[in-house]
């Protein structure tokens, strides 16, 4: 994945704002450029929820579209400690649409967006906007959470890259391998293997004939190393290699995946998303929307790279 053109879009809450200095960051180490997009909002025969300060498209006043553009200079002034370069576009429309429009046209290399703003996304509820741009986005998709710790200059320390070894899976850990060496960060690959109780400890198994509780742990042990051979052969196929650590964990995978991201202290969490279409109700209710409704850190969502897709 390489980072050159890094899109944000801005509603002025602060989760926005916050997800814009993540941009900051991340352009900073990368050498990108950045282009904020803040939407006025079109209201349209239906929409009663649009935000206080929506204009319809046929009543926009010039002077507010230029108001805007002036608060998007000066926010971007505010937070540019690198002094990123930084563009800043205001149209009308919807949001969705419009942002997805943008990434089409860039073309950009990421979208970095807030989890939840004026348009909602507390519980990645179907329409909120960042929602529908995580499923249709062709390029890959960071979302930074309200929960996340203040942006600072500092670089991450720690990139962790959740793989299911799917079609996508080398997609997310190539990706990850960029953030960890922009940032001279640590970089974890990490594999659950669903099993039916989360280990350690092992749970008590009286009743159990000794035989059986021994092929039991038998059994765990190869798929724990074979886990770890098959994380090994994504890490040795990536260019420029660093020092890459594994990790296998047993239980749920998004309880997992978020547990570990938590006790390994990781800065972002990376994962592969298999497809972003309107009818890919598996994304919605796989372990990659448990992971971004619920993780405390910004989570970077990779589809797989069309040039190697069947």
């Amino acid at each position: 994945m390489n980072i050159s053109r890094i899109l944000c879009p801005i509603d002025f809450s602060e989760v926005s704002v916050h997800a814009l200095e993540q941009a900051v960051i991340l352009a900073e180490r990368s050498n990108a450029r950045i282009t904020t997009l803040h939407v006025v909002l079109s209201i349209l025969p239906g929409f009663d929820n649009a935000p206080m300060d929506a204009a319809t498209v046929d009543t926009i006043d010039p002077s507010e579209i230029t108001r805007r553009q002036e608060r998007l200079a000066l926010l971007g002034e505010k937070i540019n400690w690198g002094h990123v370069p930084i563009d800043h576009i205001v149209v009308s429309g919807q949001p969705t649409a419009v942002i997805l429009e943008q990434i089409a046209v860039g073309p950009f290399d990421l979208v970095v967006m807030g989890t939840h703003g004026t348009s909602g996304f507390r519980h990645l509820m179907l329409g909120s906007v960042t929602e529908k741009v995580l499923r249709q986005a062709p390029c890959p998709v960071l979302t930074v959470p309200p929960r996340a710790p203040s942006a600072s200059a500092a670089p991450w320390t720690h990139v962790l890259c959740a793989v299911d070894f799917g079609a996508c899976s080398q997609s997310a850990v190539n990706a990850a391998a960029v953030l960890a060496r922009d940032s001279r960060a640590k970089l974890t690959l990490l594999h659950v293997l669903e099993w039916p109780w989360h280990e350690p400890p092992l749970p008590a198994m009286d009743g159990i004939p000794p035989a059986q509780v021994e092929a039991l742990l038998e059994y765990r042990r190869y798929l724990e190393h074979g886990a770890v051979d098959r994380l090994r052969a994504l890490a040795d196929v990536i260019p420029d290699q660093r020092e890459v650590n594994t990790l296998v964990r047993f239980g749920k995978p998004y309880v997992e995946t978020l547990a570990a991201a938590e006790e390994e202290n990781a800065d972002v969490l990376v994962l592969g998303v298999q497809g972003r279409n309107a009818l890919d109700i598996g994304f919605f209710g796989s372990t990659t929307n448990h992971v971004v409704r619920a993780a405390r850190c910004p989570v970077l969502t990779v589809r797989m790279d069309p040039r190697k897709a069947g």
